[in-house]
Parts: structure tokens; C-alpha cells; sequence
């Protein structure tokens, strides 16, 4: 096994690995290499569903996949896979976010413990489009000015609950688009890594967001000024899948977006989630 860093702000490749057959001593490396680089890129595999939770659950328990738009929940036996896809089977779409940009967003950070990491392979891709792109959020962080910095580390957020990375409101709830409204949870803008223990931004979306105890124009403002640093292209890495791509992310030090596509494209990629053991401590 191998471990080639992308020489960007953040991910690796890790070569000469088959997932279906990963010794304990292999696993280990891997889970370091996740840690050190946020991102990890496998190129080549040939995973059944199965698999790819088996692989999944050796970073421990499992999320159910959340409801998508269309009110279906999960592949048929499977129910911790969530299918990202533009593909209509019968009039009906077999999964979410269809063909369109997603934005910004860390995965499921409206929830009191989100999390901690997400695995996307996949299966079918169009030959161009629907790129996926991860920032390096201790890198965005430790970046700040340091008048920010300190200001940052005392601050809680609300991740809004209401939309989607797609846009889509979701399953049960009502468009709001009042941050003061709008329904979600409040984290640390800038917790300590449980595991790494580096200070990271943790932004979630920025749609509805809300820093409490500031009035929305000042939170609106200050927000917008740590996004634009955030986003900045030198903390980006981008990744043009090929079937048989599975990358995992830590997904309390990253964000994540996608390009949008060709909708005459198919493209069709399988989520797992990795359970958090812990909320976002300041």
C-alpha cells in the first residue's frame, strides 16, 4: 500500500489496496492517512453494497440514510446507503440532488451530533461534469486573521435544517428563508478536532446560518467575510470521478460541493455516513 498526497491543501490517494480485503495492519495506516490528509481517494474498486458498508463499519456504527426528496429512504436491504443521482427509473428518481451544482455544505450538521465521516464510490459517472471539490477547514482556520481567530473560537452558529445541499427542502419540513426563523442546531464556529485536537471552522451551509447573540445584519456580515475566506481556491482540492472511485472524508474538517452536469448523463454514486461519537466541542 501506497499513500500519494495530491500536493493540494488536503487528500491522498492510496494505491495497491483492494477494500474488499483490508488486513487490520492496512486499516490502521488508513485510518491515519484519513486523519493527516481529511481526504482519501481509492481508485479502482469493484465493491458490491455490502462491501462498501462492511468497509464503512470499520470506522464505526452507521447512519440510516436520510430521507430523500422523493420520500423513499434507502436501497432495498440496505438501509444505510443513500443513492446520489440524477437517474428516473419509472418516472421516479432513485435518489437525490439530480444533476445540479450542490453547494458548500459539511454533511448532516443540523443534527446534535453529526456525522463524523462520509464515503462516496461510485458507480456510473458522466464523462465530464459533476466534479467534487473539499476544503481544508483546519487550513481555513488557522488562516484567519488573528483578530478573527480569537473572535471565531467564541462563537456559536445554527445549522439550518431546512434545505438540502441541492436546494431541496426536506423530507416534513417548510420553506424558511429567515436565518432567525429557520429551524437547526447550534455548534462551535470553530471547535476542537476530537481526534487531531487542531481547531477547525465549522460552517455546515450558509443558507439561513445564524451566529447567536449577534443581530442578523452583523452575523450576515461576518459570516460572509469567514465563507469568502473559507472557500478561497488554496484550501480546495477537486476530484473528477471514475467508476470504481470511493473517497472518504472526515467530515468534521471538511466541506465539501459539487459541479453540476449534463442531466442526459447518468451518474449514479452510494453514501455512507459514519456515525459521530460527539457533538462539536468548543
Amino acid at each position: 500500500m501506497t499513500i500519494v498526497p495530491t500536493g493540494e491543501a488536503l487528500a491522498a490517494e492510496v494505491l495497491g489496496v483492494d477494500l474488499r480485503n483490508l488486513s487490520d495492519e492496512e486499516f490502521t495506516a488508513v485510518h491515519r492517512a484519513w486523519l493527516d490528509h481529511l481526504v482519501l481517494l481509492f481508485r479502482g474498486q469493484h465493491l458490491t453494497d455490502a462491501d462498501l458498508i462492511r468497509f464503512s463499519r470499520r470506522f464505526g456504527d452507521l447512519d440510516w440514510a436520510p430521507v430523500q426528496e422523493t420520500g423513499r429512504r434507502f436501497v432495498e436491504g440496505h438501509p444505510e446507503i443513500y443513492v446520489v443521482s440524477n437517474v428516473v427509473e419509472n418516472g421516479v428518481p432513485i435518489g437525490s440532488l439530480g444533476a445540479g451544482e450542490a453547494v458548500w455544505h459539511t454533511d448532516m450538521s443540523y443534527l446534535e451530533t453529526p456525522p463524523k465521516a462520509s464515503i462516496l464510490y461510485a458507480l456510473e459517472v458522466p464523462a465530464a461534469g459533476g466534479n467534487t471539490y473539499f476544503c481544508n477547514m483546519v487550513q481555513a482556520y488557522e488562516s484567519l486573521p488573528d483578530a478573527l481567530k480569537m473572535q471565531a473560537a467564541g462563537l456559536t452558529v445554527k445549522h439550518d435544517a431546512t434545505y438540502n445541499s441541492g436546494g431541496y427542502v426536506r423530507q416534513g419540513l417548510t420553506a424558511v428563508d429567515d436565518p432567525v426563523e429557520s429551524p437547526g442546531v447550534y455548534h462551535p464556529l470553530a471547535p476542537i478536532h476530537p481526534e487531531t485536537g487542531r481547531r477547525v471552522l465549522y460552517l455546515g451551509r450558509r443558507r439561513n446560518a445564524l451566529i447567536s447573540g449577534l443581530p442578523l445584519a452583523e452575523s450576515e456580515s461576518l459570516l460572509d467575510e469567514i465563507w469568502s475566506h473559507a472557500t478561497r481556491p488554496e484550501w480546495v482540492w477537486g476530484h473528477q470521478w471514475q467508476v470504481g472511485d470511493l473517497v472518504l472524508w472526515d467530515n468534521r474538517s471538511t466541506m465539501h460541493r459539487r459541479d453540476a452536469f449534463e442531466p442526459a448523463f447518468r451518474r449514479i454514486l452510494h453514501r455512507t455516513q459514519i456515525k459521530g461519537s460527539q457533538r462539536p466541542a468548543a
